[in-house]
């Protein structure tokens, strides 16, 4: 989940906003109880640091994923559980500074008082999320794979109130399937349908659209006030990543996005320098400790040194820690596999925890890489999936990153379906790259690492 895009849903957004008032107002309404008040207005910046405390815990506990949390008692389950944690880290935190602390029981009431107040704040928004009235009525121009696959993903969002009326067709052979496909009628008929229907957003996924668009009543519809957008906007929309299935270039040419300012690739690259500067002396010890446990459990170099393609298909040396014994590789390049046992005992646990990547810092002090942007790949895949995947070299237009948009929205990469699907989320953030995505890419990342996900 990407807090910090504008691409994020209005639910989600509102709700974010709404609990972090509502954690702010139970810290003040738990200091009021106290009789505190007085002390927590005055020192407002110890409620603002358990505000967010509260609310990242929120976050890591998946309560702002709409799709994940959808029951009540999801949401009581998942509230405790961050209230827990958040406890935790502020009573931690007031160890090394106890001034935090408003007075004694105020952080204890206002948890209590959390697991009360949102999970009622979030019935009432369930139920008026579901509201019929509240809702965008969609009709799908079209009823091919992609009209399919846009309708299936409108309705399992949780994030977007669309819902799926229906589908025009201009082909006679599908009217008959209109019970299973709900097909209103011919695209001749949308004007009709659309007086009848109260449609609010056409999209239109017609894969040949010579001779078939109907351009007057689409016109006609968007100067009524109704929205007009093709599938691929919407599915982009709905699960923030690009759809590859007939996508045309001129889609990628003519839409928004695709193109960083001057400043956004400056700023990027003043960040990549420093953090990678600063974690690398910050990784000091634990890259010793690695070293140390790699030259004891398996013999060969420490440093593991592997040709990659990056920006503009330049080739460079990828530098990691050795997780894999010296001969796992027989002249062909392999992929990775679950459980493979070509990884040794200290490799599984640095690939766990993303040790093994501390040395790639060192690529992105050099210029070779980024902290955010597709993972780079190697030469001999480059060439193979580049032949089979319709625009996969344009990964290749921005610099290769430590982690990414892919990293925290899908598993480990293995065959050619899982680079189809990841170079859907690389395209993705190809077109929107800016340094607040990658902040929460970033902050989606350490979340990933301590919940151990991806990793083989």
């Amino acid at each position: 989940m990407a807090l910090f895009t504008r691409h994020i849903s209005r639910r989600r957004m509102t709700v974010f906003g709404i609990e972090t008032v509502l954690v702010s107002m139970t810290v003040l309404a738990a200091a009021l109880v106290h009789g505190q008040l007085d002390q927590a207005i005055d020192g407002a910046w110890r409620v603002a640091v358990i505000t967010i405390v509260c609310v990242l815990s929120f976050y890591w506990n998946e309560l702002y994923d709409l799709s994940v949390v959808d029951t009540p008692s999801e949401v009581v389950i998942r509230v405790m559980q961050a209230s827990g944690a958040a406890a935790i880290a502020i009573a931690l935190g007031a160890v090394l500074l106890p001034s935090l602390l408003i007075a004694d029981g105020v952080l204890l009431t206002s948890l209590l008082l959390l697991l009360v107040v949102v999970p009622a704040w979030r019935f009432v928004a369930h139920s008026v999320a579901r509201d019929r009235r509240l809702e965008e009525r969609v009709l799908i121009v079209g009823t091919g794979g992609t009209a399919r696959t846009v309708a299936a993903q409108m309705g399992r969002s949780r994030d977007f109130p669309y819902r799926c009326i229906g589908f025009t067709t201009d082909s006679p052979a599908e009217l008959p399937d209109a019970e299973d496909l709900h097909v209103l009628g011919p695209n001749s008929d949308l004007e009709q349908i659309l007086e009848t229907r109260r449609i609010d957003r056409i999209v239109v996924s017609l894969s040949d659209r010579r001779g078939t668009l109907p351009l007057k009543q689409l016109l006609d519809a968007k100067l009524a006030g109704i929205q007009v957008e093709d599938a691929a906007t919407m599915y982009e929309r709905l699960t923030g990543k690009l759809l590859l299935d007939d996508l045309k270039p001129s889609w990628l040419i003519f839409s928004d996005g695709f193109r960083a300012s001057r400043t956004t690739r400056a700023l990027k690259r003043l960040l990549d320098v420093g953090c990678a500067g600063i974690g690398l002396l910050l990784a000091a010890p634990l890259a010793l400790c690695t070293i140390a446990a790699i030259r004891a459990d398996s013999p060969g170099d420490v440093l593991y040194r592997q040709e990659r393609v990056g920006l503009r298909g330049r080739l460079f040396t990828l530098y990691k820690f050795r997780s894999m014994r010296l001969d796992a590789e027989h002249g062909v390049p392999i992929w990775a596999r679950d459980n493979d046992e070509r990884v040794t005992r200290v490799g599984r646990i640095i690939r766990k925890t993303r040790l093994d990547e501390i040395p790639q810092l060192w690529n992105v002090l050099r210029g070779d890489m980024s902290l955010v942007g597709p993972r780079p790949e190697r030469p001999f895949f480059v060439q193979q999936l580049a032949a089979q995947i319709p625009f996969y070299l344009e990964r290749h237009t921005v610099r290769p990153g430590v982690t990414g948009w892919a990293q925290v929205r899908y598993h480990y990469g293995a065959s050619i379906d899982d680079a189809v699907e990841k170079l859907r989320y690389d395209l993705y953030y190809i077109k929107h790259q800016s340094v607040a995505f990658d902040l929460a890419i970033a902050l989606d990342t350490i979340k990933v690492i301590l919940v151990g996900k991806g990793a083989k």
